[in-house]
Formats: structure tokens, sequence, C-alpha cells
């Protein structure tokens, strides 16, 4: 009976080892070659925005299709933080009681108000008219996160017996001030 058990004990094991330990270190390089083509497509896409100072439904369409080729699933959040000098006053309603110094604000742009200039409802043609326009001194920057459940996770999550849904495994943020306003 003990013979048996150890048998079967060791038939586990050999599985374990020449089948499933292998096919969970493969997905994790897959998991890491997706990280470093996703990283090098944001890279290569906020840098062009931040030299070019403008967004294009056509660069913003290669980026997600170099995120598409990982096969994974992204959450990807455009964030422009615009810089706008404002005045210092005593009372705001009287221009008499300027304080002669400024301050500097920056605004925040978001996927909607990204998106709305790209893609406006109505038909409009494709140059000029729909570019998301940045200036100098501006900041830009891209967050990605994996939505989906790699095979990596999936195999983890089996070898360990866990049921818990694990964080993403690709998190990517990236960016930097405006350089140029190339348009």
């Amino acid at each position: 009976m003990v013979n048996s058990l150890s048998k079967v004990f060791a038939a586990l094991l050999a599985v374990m080892l020449l089948y499933i330990y292998p096919a969970a270190e493969a997905a994790q390089r897959q998991d890491d070659l997706s990280r470093l083509a996703a990283r090098q497509a944001v890279t290569r896409f906020v840098d062009a925005v931040r030299t070019k100072g403008f967004i294009t439904p056509l660069m913003y369409s290669e980026f997600t299709n170099e995120l598409a080729l990982t096969g994974n699933l992204y959450d990807i959040n455009l964030e422009h933080q615009h810089l706008k000098y404002v005045p210092d006053y005593l009372d705001a309603a009287e221009p008499d009681t300027f304080q002669g110094s400024y301050q500097t604000v920056y605004d925040g742009y978001y996927n909607a108000q990204i998106f709305a200039k790209l893609y406006p409802g109505s038909s409009v043609s494709e140059d000029g008219e729909r570019r998301y326009l940045m200036t100098a001194d501006d900041f830009f920057s891209v967050r990605i996160t994996n939505t989906n459940r790699t095979m990596s996770e999936s195999l983890r999550s089996m070898l360990l017996l866990s049921t818990e849904a694990d964080a993403s495994s690709i998190y990517i943020s990236y960016g930097g001030m405006v350089l140029n306003e190339a348009y």
C-alpha cells in the first residue's frame, strides 16, 4: 500500500516537473515579452506626441494596434497637463489690485476630453481638425494596465491552488514635458 502511494506521488511529481513547471516558465517569459513590447509601444507613442505636440487618430490607432500585438487587453489612460499662468490679484473683480506676479497652474485633460477632439460625433476631415493640440511646456503621460488574466497568472493560480484574482501583471506609466509645437 505504501509502495503504491509513493509511486502515485512520484508520478504526480514527474508530471509537475516535466510538463507543468516548464509550461509555467514559458508563460512567464511570454508575459515578460509582452511587458517589453507594451513598454516599447508606450514609449514610442509618448515620445512622438511630446516631440510633435499633438495627437492624431492615426497615431493613437497605431499605438493601440501595437499593444494588441501582445495578445493582452489594456486599460489605456491618457493625461495632458496644460500649463497656464494665472495673475495674482488681491480682489479678482478689481484689475487695479494686480500684485505683479503670476502663479503657474496645470489644467488636467483626460481620455474624455482628448477623445472628444480626436473622434468628434460629426464627420470631420482627417487634416488638422481632428488633432488634439498641446503647447510646449505642457506635460503628457500614458498609463496602461492589462485587464485580462495572462496564461502565467492562470498557471500560477492553478499551481498554488488559489482562486483569488491576481493584480495585473503589466502596468506601465510613462510621460514627460511636451517639447515642440510642430503644427
